[in-house]
C-alpha cells in the first residue's frame, strides 16, 4: 500500500476535529452529555424528594414501587438514585418504608418553594392560563438557584400562598397553617370560603376548572351523600362527585355569618336588569385585575347591560356612563348584587 502524505495529514486533522469536538471544555459533546446526565439525575432527585414531601404531609408512606409508579421512571433508575440519596443522608428506610431525613426535607421544602413561587408569578405577572401553570412551574423548579428564587420572591412581595390556595415556604423554610376541611366531608347546611383547591391529579383539577370554581368564593352546602355534594356559590349551584369535592377546602365561618344576599357573578346578569358591584373575585389577579378597576369596576357602582354581540360573548356593560365590553370569562369574576329590573 502506498503511503500518501496528503491522506495521513486529512486524516490527522480529521482526527483531532473529532476530538476537539467530543472534548472541547463545557461545550464538547462528551461534557454535553455527560451535564445532561448529571441535570436528569438531580431532577429525579427533586422529583422524589418533592414526592416524599408531599405524601409524608398526607400522612401517606411510599416505598420503592410506590415512587416508580407515582414519577413514572423505571424501577431500575429509581433503585439508582435512592441509592445515592441514601448514602448522602436525603433520605432513610424503615423496613421498605422510604422517610425523608431532616436534610432531606429542607432541600424538598426548597423545590416546592420555587415550585410554588413560580405559579404565583405566572398567575400574577402572564397572561398564561392556569391550567399551564403547574407544568411551567415543574420545569422551571429545577432551574432557579437560591439566589434567584429569593429575588422572585421578593419581587413578588413575599407571598404566603400560591394561586390554589397552597403555602409557600420561607426562605427558612417555614410553612404557613392551611386550616380548613375538605368539602366532601362537609355537612349540609355548612357555610364557609374556598381557601384551597388542589391542582393534582390533573384529571380532576380540570374538571374543577370546567366549573369555574374560584378560590375565595364563599359557599353553602345544598346536599352531601355517596353520589355527589351540591353547593351555592355567588347565585350560582354546583354540583361534583365527592372525588372532586375531596380536592377542594374550605374554611369555615361563623354560624351568624351568611351568604350575600343576592350576591351573583357579573355573567349571570340579565337584560333590563340592574346590580351593584361588591367586589372582584380573587381569581382575578396581576394586570386584568387593575384594569378592571382603572376601568370602574369597584364596589358600589352600578352596571346594567349596554349591549349583547350576536352571538352573546363578549357583552357590553354600562358602567358609569361608559360602555364597556368584557368576556364571559371575565365578567365571571366580578361579584355584583342584584337590584330591580329598570327600563331603558
Amino acid at each position: 500500500m502506498n503511503y500518501n502524505p496528503v491522506n495521513a495529514l486529512l486524516i490527522f486533522f480529521g482526527l483531532v476535529l473529532i476530538g476537539y469536538l467530543l472534548f472541547r471544555p463545557k461545550s464538547g459533546w462528551f461534557w454535553i452529555i455527560k451535564n445532561n446526565l448529571k441535570s436528569n439525575e438531580k431532577i429525579i432527585i427533586e422529583d422524589v424528594l418533592k414526592q416524599l414531601y408531599h405524601n409524608e404531609n398526607s400522612g401517606k408512606e411510599m416505598n420503592l414501587h410506590d415512587l416508580s409508579n407515582s414519577l413514572k421512571f423505571s424501577d431500575g433508575t429509581i433503585v439508582d438514585v435512592v441509592k445515592k440519596m441514601a448514602i448522602i443522608d436525603l433520605i432513610t428506610f424503615n423496613g421498605d418504608i422510604i422517610q425523608l431525613t431532616s436534610s432531606g426535607r429542607d432541600y424538598a421544602l426548597r423545590i416546592v418553594r420555587v415550585h410554588r413561587l413560580w405559579e404565583k408569578y405566572l398567575a400574577e405577572k402572564t397572561g398564561f392560563d392556569k391550567t399551564e401553570w403547574h407544568d411551567r412551574a415543574e420545569k422551571m423548579e429545577h432551574k432557579l438557584s437560591h439566589e434567584e428564587t429569593d429575588r422572585l420572591a421578593s419581587h413578588l412581595g413575599n407571598p404566603k400562598y400560591d394561586p390554589h390556595g397552597d403555602p409557600i415556604p420561607t426562605k427558612l423554610g417555614k410553612v404557613a397553617s392551611l386550616e380548613g376541611e375538605f368539602l366532601s366531608s362537609l355537612k349540609v347546611g355548612t357555610i364557609g370560603r374556598i381557601i384551597h383547591i388542589e391542582d393534582e391529579p390533573d384529571v380532576i383539577y380540570k374538571q374543577i376548572l370546567a366549573e369555574k370554581i374560584h378560590i375565595g368564593s364563599q359557599i353553602r352546602v345544598i346536599e352531601n351523600n355517596k353520589e355527589r355534594v351540591v353547593f351555592y356559590a355567588e347565585g350560582q349551584e354546583f354540583i361534583l362527585a365527592p372525588i372532586v369535592a375531596a380536592n377542594i377546602t374550605i374554611a369555615l365561618l361563623e354560624k351568624e355569618e351568611s351568604l350575600e344576599e343576592n350576591m351573583a357573578r357579573l355573567s349571570s346578569l340579565k337584560d333590563n336588569e340592574e346590580a351593584e358591584i361588591i367586589g372582584i373575585s380573587k381569581e382575578s389577579r396581576g394586570d386584568g385585575r387593575r384594569r378592571l378597576l382603572d376601568l370602574g369596576f369597584v364596589k358600589g357602582a352600578k352596571i346594567s347591560i349596554d349591549l349583547k354581540s350576536p352571538l352573546g360573548n363578549p357583552i357590553a356593560y354600562l358602567i358609569k356612563g361608559t360602555s364597556i365590553a368584557l368576556r364571559k370569562d371575565q365578567a365571571s369574576k366580578i361579584l355584583i348584587k342584584k337590584g330591580v329590573k329598570h327600563g331603558k
